[in-house]
């Protein structure tokens, strides 16, 4: 076995890891509460989840913590600026179901949770995200904050070492994390992400939820 191939491996154990714990968290959450509500796209908790205390660093280089989370939806996506797929991917078909929805979208915040901190600085982050739509926000946090609102979240990421030191990528999950105007976890929309059904299924809870 080469020595180059071992940094590979290990991040990709670490990320099988971190998926295994926090799969068992959520269907331990789902075993405990099994009644859930159904929707079209993914799941929504019966009993939604309050989250602890964090503070990320946003777009602008202000601080994101609970209190923006309040009054309003909120969709968090894990992702990175330097993702070469399904990030873009992603953030182009929320763009799509944010036009579909109309003015409903003033009342859901789209919000891209970096877990690449070394490199999506807020300036980064907010040239990346407004390319898009100048709607959506972006917000990271250097460790251990970072690895404390996944884990909080129930998303998994991990380092995968590339050629060169600046090269690396980001393995990380790709469900999308609805949050309540309460703050709290609501539930989960499960890849893969089609337009129709999360306009559907936000419509709905933007039109019949506060």
């Amino acid at each position: 076995m080469s020595s180059t191939s071992n940094p590979n491996k290990t991040a990709l154990t670490v990320f099988l890891a971190a998926l295994a714990l926090i799969g068992g968290v959520l269907a331990a959450v789902f075993i405990s509460a099994p009644k859930t509500t159904a929707i079209e796209s993914g799941t929504l908790l019966q009993q939604p989840r309050a989250l602890p205390a964090f503070s990320l660093v946003d777009e602008s280089g202000a601080a994101f913590t609970n209190a923006q989370l309040q009054n309003r939806w909120t969709l968090i996506f894990p992702g990175f600026t330097y993702c070469p797929d399904i990030c873009p991917t992603t953030l182009g078909l929320l763009k799509t179901v944010q036009a579909q929805l109309g003015e409903r979208a003033d009342a859901l915040q789209v919000l891209l949770f970096s877990v690449d901190p070394e490199r999506d600085t807020p300036e980064v982050l907010q040239r990346y995200v407004h390319f898009f739509s100048p709607a959506f926000k972006g917000a990271t946090a250097p460790e251990p904050a970072l690895r404390e609102f996944a884990q909080a979240l129930g998303v998994a990421y991990a380092k995968v070492p590339g050629e060169t030191p600046e090269s690396y990528t980001m393995d990380h999950s790709a469900a999308l994390v609805l949050i309540n105007p309460r703050g709290e976890i609501a539930g989960y929309f499960t890849p893969p992400h089609r337009v129709d059904a999360l306009t559907r299924d936000l419509g709905a809870l933007l039109e019949s939820r506060s």
